[in-house]
C-alpha cells in the first residue's frame, strides 16, 4: 500500500475519538474551542481535498481571506472608533471612557480589549449598577476619570517640570521653616533635612543655626544676635584705630591689597586708583556688578581685621578673604528679594546702617566659626592645606590609577593645583552661587570644611579626567586645571559632585587603611 493509500485509509482523528465517546458528548476542545486569530470559522478546503482524495486545488490568497476570519474582525470598528474618540491628549486629561450602544459584538470584552490597547483601566467607579440592555457607559454623576495612560503621564510630566519644582520647593521651605521656628531646633535632624541644599529663603537663619552662631532655643535667638553684634562692635571700637600701628600695619597692608583680588569676576567691589596698582590678578568679568561699593569694602576690612588681631597664632593669610563673601551674600539676602549675584544692588542706597552693621557682624562671628575648624591650614607654613593635597594625591591614586599616572607622567604635582582648592574651597573654581549650595551641604556635614571638602577635591578631579586625559603636555594639563570650565554650572552639577563625594566618603574615610596599596607579595 502507497503512503497516500495509507493516509486514506486512517480515519480523521475527530472520528477515530468520536467512537468511543457518546454522541451527545462533544470533545472538551470543541465545545470550548475560542477563536483565535487565524481560525477558520468554515471547513478548511484542504481537509475536504484530503477526505475526497482528490488533487489539491491551489488556494490563492483571497481565496484564504474569504475563507478565514480574524476573532479580532468582529470588534475591530468599534475599537479604532472608541480610541480615536477617547485618547485625547491635547489637554492631557484622564480618558474617561464611555461605550456607546452601537457596539454589535463582544460587548462584554471590549473594555477589557480598550484597557490592553491604551493601558488604562476603564471601569468606573461608583457604587451603583452602571450597566443598561448590556451598555457599558459610565453615569454623569458620581462618576471619576480614570488615570491617564502612560504618554498622557510622560506629555504632562514634561509640560509641569517647572510647575512641579517650584511646588516642591516650596514644601521644602514650609517645612523647614515650620521646623526651625519650633522652641528647640534639633540641629541633627535639621542637617539631615538640608544637606540637599537650603531653600534661599530660609538660607540665612539655617547658616546662623548649623555655624553655632544662633541657639536651638528659640527664645534665646533674639537675645543672642543683640549681644554678639554688640560684642563684635566693642571689638571694631577697641583694635581698628591700631590697624596703623607698626605691629599692624603689614596685616593692614595685605588686607588692603586682597580685597580688591577677591571675586574679581562678581560685584561689589570698586577699588580706587591707588588700590589698583596693587592688583596682580587680573579681573575675569568686570563689567558684572557686584562688591564694587566702597561701604562694602569697608566691611570686609573690618571684619578680617579684627579676625587677624583676635587670632594671632595664624594672623592673616590670603585667602580667608574669600570665605567671607558667601556669608555676606546670604546674610544680605535677608533684607533684599533682588539676586545681588547678577543685579545691580546700591547697598548704601537700599540698606539702613543698622542692617549693614547686623550682617558685618554676623559675618564676623560664622567666620570665626568655620576658621576654628580649618585653623591649621593658615598657621605658618599652613600645614593642614598640605596634609590634604597628599591625602588627595593618595585618594586619586587608589580610586583612578590612570588619571594619577597620567599626571605624574608629565610632571604634574598636586600642589600645583590642589593648594588653591585646599586654600580658597573651591571659590575659585566655582561660580558664587554653586559655592553657595556647596556649603549649605559642608554645613550639614560634620567636619564638612575640612575632612568632607577632600573627597570634594577628588570627586572634582575625576569629573574632569577625560579631558585631563587627552592633554599630553604639561602646559596643557595646567591650563585646563587652572581654567576649568565651570562658568555655566548650577544645583544640578554641584549636586553631582556631592553625591560622588559622599560615595568617596563611605569607602575611605571610615576605613583608612584601604587608602594604602597592598604591597605584591
Amino acid at each position: 500500500m502507497t503512503d497516500s493509500g495509507a493516509r486514506s485509509a486512517m480515519p480523521p482523528p475527530s472520528e477515530g475519538l468520536g467512537r468511543a465517546m457518546s454522541p451527545q458528548r462533544r470533545p472538551f476542545w470543541k465545545r470550548n474551542a475560542p477563536k483565535v486569530p487565524g481560525r477558520s470559522v468554515q471547513a478548511s478546503p484542504i481537509r475536504e481535498n484530503l477526505k475526497d482524495q482528490k488533487p489539491r486545488k491551489t488556494l490563492s490568497f483571497q481565496d484564504f481571506e474569504d475563507n478565514t476570519s480574524d476573532a479580532w474582525d468582529d470588534a475591530e470598528d468599534e475599537i479604532i472608533a472608541l480610541s480615536e474618540a477617547k485618547l485625547s491628549f491635547e489637554n492631557l486629561l484622564p480618558v474617561s471612557v464611555n461605550h456607546g450602544k452601537t457596539a454589535s459584538t463582544n460587548q462584554a470584552s471590549l473594555p477589557q480589549r480598550l484597557e490592553e490597547v491604551t493601558g488604562e483601566n476603564t471601569v468606573p467607579v461608583t457604587g451603583e449598577d452602571t450597566t443598561e440592555s448590556g451598555d457599558w457607559s459610565v453615569p454623569q454623576s458620581e462618576s471619576r476619570p480614570n488615570p491617564p495612560s502612560r504618554l498622557s503621564r510622560q506629555l504632562g510630566r514634561a509640560c509641569s517640570d517647572d510647575k512641579s519644582l517650584s511646588e516642591r520647593e516650596g514644601a521644602k521651605l514650609k517645612k523647614v521653616n515650620e521646623f526651625i521656628a519650633g522652641p528647640n531646633t534639633d540641629l541633627d535632624a535639621l542637617k539631615k533635612m538640608v544637606w540637599s541644599g537650603v531653600p534661599r529663603e530660609a538660607r540665612p537663619t539655617v547658616w546662623k543655626l548649623l555655624s553655632n552662631y544662633l541657639p536651638a532655643n528659640v527664645e534665646r535667638r533674639c537675645m543672642m544676635l543683640e549681644r554678639k553684634r554688640e560684642e563684635y562692635f566693642r571689638f571694631v571700637k577697641q583694635y581698628y584705630p591700631s590697624r596703623t600701628q607698626d605691629n599692624h600695619v603689614e596685616t593692614w597692608r595685605q588686607i588692603q591689597v586682597d580685597i580688591p583680588r577677591m571675586n574679581s569676576q562678581l560685584p561689589f567691589f570698586r577699588q580706587s586708583s591707588i588700590q589698583e596698582i596693587h592688583i596682580d590678578i587680573p579681573r575675569t568679568n568686570p563689567l558684572i556688578p557686584l562688591f564694587q561699593q566702597k561701604v562694602i569694602q569697608e566691611i570686609y576690612e573690618r571684619v578680617l581685621f579684627i579676625w587677624a588681631i583676635r587670632h594671632p597664632a595664624s594672623g592673616y593669610v590670603q585667602g580667608i578673604n574669600d570665605l567671607v563673601t558667601p556669608f555676606f551674600v546670604v546674610f544680605l539676602s535677608e533684607y533684599t528679594d533682588l539676586d545681588v549675584i547678577t543685579e545691580d544692588f546700591d547697598a548704601s542706597q537700599n540698606l539702613e546702617e543698622k542692617a549693614l552693621n547686623s550682617i558685618e557682624a554676623d559675618c564676623f562671628w560664622c567666620l570665626s566659626k568655620l576658621l576654628d575648624g580649618i585653623q591649621d591650614n593658615y598657621t605658618f607654613a599652613q600645614p593642614g592645606i598640605q596634609l590634604k593635597v597628599n591625602a588627595l594625591r593618595e585618594l586619586v591614586k587608589r580610586i583612578d590609577a590612570p588619571l594619577h599616572a597620567h599626571l605624574e607622567a608629565h610632571m604634574v604635582e598636586y600642589l600645583q593645583f590642589a593648594f588653591r582648592w585646599m586654600n580658597n574651597l573651591l571659590m575659585r573654581e566655582l561660580p558664587l552661587r554653586c559655592t553657595i549650595r556647596l556649603w549649605d551641604t559642608y554645613l550639614a556635614e560634620p567636619q564638612g570644611f575640612s575632612t568632607f571638602h577632600l573627597y570634594v577635591c577628588a570627586a572634582f578631579l575625576i569629573k574632569w579626567r577625560k579631558d585631563l586625559l587627552r592633554e599630553r603636555d604639561f602646559q596643557g594639563l595646567m591650563l585646563h586645571l587652572q581654567n576649568l570650565p565651570t562658568i555655566h554650572w548650577g544645583d544640578d552639577e554641584i549636586g553631582l559632585i556631592l553625591a560622588e563625594a559622599y560615595r568617596l566618603k563611605y569607602m575611605f574615610a571610615d576605613a583608612p587603611n584601604h587608602l594604602n596599596q597592598k604591597k605584591p607579595t
